[in-house]
């Protein structure tokens, strides 16, 4: 019979998830850098067939600009092992750059995504923190 004080997850089961985790950051992060490679593509050359407002492709750039710098951030926080670095990598980078891509495609359709921009932009800031005090 265990006896009370005996942990739950073992120190060999608590690396195994962390190595998981951290696959799973490495793969979310190579997979966020190759869609951001495209995003940018598509907004030099693509985007300007159907967009003419040069700020509106700025904006476009910008965001994938934003999503291919965060996402050699989040391998970083992958390779130190940081879940929460990770996380607010990962979430901020959907919101922040996501938003972005989708009001410059669609304002009038995607008006509502406005606020997240800035909570994105927020979550990439605690991203950093959080991987200098690992």
């Amino acid at each position: 019979m265990p006896r009370e004080n005996t942990p739950l997850l073992t120190s060999q089961s608590a690396a195994a998830a962390n190595r998981k985790r951290s696959t799973m950051f490495w793969t979310l992060a190579c997979l966020y850098g190759a869609s951001a490679v495209g995003f940018g593509a598509f907004g030099a050359h693509g985007l300007k067939k159907t967009i003419s407002d040069p700020a509106r492709i700025a904006s476009f750039a910008t965001a994938a600009h934003y999503q291919l710098i965060h996402s050699v951030a989040l391998l970083v926080a992958a390779q130190a092992q940081n879940p929460t670095s990770g996380v607010l990598f990962t979430s901020g980078m959907t919101m922040f750059s996501g938003s972005i891509y989708a009001l410059v495609l669609d304002p009038a359709r995607f008006r509502f995504l406005g606020p997240v921009t800035p909570l994105g932009g927020l979550c990439l800031i605690g991203g950093w923190v959080a991987l200098a005090f690992k």
